[in-house]
This record gives structure tokens, sequence and C-alpha cells, in this order.
């Protein structure tokens, strides 16, 4: 199946703001999106192994258990230094991916995904201590909710192309 990503602005924006929700679901989404599009060119750059099937598949895993880890008590805030670093990293990985296999510049697409994963992770963080506070339902509930969202999002950003 030949490449063919329509709209990578919106789907590396898209892929970002998830970033910041769910720091491991940006590069597996992107993964995923490459793995079904495949591209020689693409794969000959340093960002190939992103549309590698096994990768796609560990990415999906490791989302999995971040869905899981992420109601636990021991789950460290998302606005702590070394995990937002993750988040804008994963967002900017998968921003430069998915804008270089589109033909674009790999380096905007990481300003772009990693700018939105910060973005993404102050205000996901925010609005889930506000909610858990004002309706009184348990965090890991409005977790769960929160990746209900994220996997929809996925699915529609991945459907763009």
């Amino acid at each position: 199946m030949n490449l063919k990503i329509e709209k990578p602005l919106w789907q590396v924006l898209g892929i970002g703001l998830l970033a910041g929700m769910r720091s491991a679901s940006a590069p597996a989404i992107t993964s995923y999106i490459l793995s079904h599009h495949k591209s020689k060119v693409f794969g000959k750059s340093r960002l190939g192994f992103l549309q590698s099937n096994t990768v796609a598949n560990g990415l999906k895993y490791m989302a999995l258990a971040e869905f899981i880890g992420d109601k636990l008590p021991t789950a460290p805030d998302r606005i702590k230094p070394v995990v937002l670093s993750a988040r804008c990293i994963s967002g900017a990985l998968a921003g430069a991916g998915i804008l270089k296999a589109a033909g674009g510049n790999a380096w905007v697409g990481a300003l772009i995904g990693g700018t939105a994963a910060v973005a993404s992770t102050f205000g996901s963080f925010f609005l889930r201590k506000a909610t858990v506070k004002t309706s009184g339902i348990i965090d890991p509930i409005i977790g769960a909710l929160e990746d209900a969202l994220v996997v929809g999002a996925g699915v529609g950003i991945a459907r763009l192309g």
C-alpha cells in the first residue's frame, strides 16, 4: 500500500495532543499509520523504523501498559519534569514521523508535535484534577474515560490519512 497521508498537519497536531494525555499512544498511533502506508523513501530515513509491523505491535502493547499504569496510585503526575519531557519527546517523534512520511520537514513535525504534547499535558492534567474534584468520581474512573478519549481520537486521526 502506498503512503497517502492527506492531512498531515492535522494528524501531527492531533497526535501531539494525545501524547500529552498518554505518552505511549502517540508513537503507537503513528507507527500503526505508517505500518499500513509504507514508503520506500521513508523506510530509508532515520524514522523508517516506525513503519515496521513489529515496532507497531510493540508500541501498541506499551500503550496498553500505560493505560493500566496510569490508574495506579504510584503513577507520577504528568507535569513532573521527567514525565513532561517524555511526553514532549513522544509528541515530537510522532509528529516528525508523520510529517516526514508525508514529504514534509521532520523538524517542523517534531516542533508541532512536541509543543502540542506539552500544552495538552498541562491542559489534561488540570482538567482531570478539576473533574475529579467537582464530580466526586474517583480518579481511576476519570482516567479510564481519558483512555477512551485517547483511543477514539487515535482511531479518528488514523483515518484522516
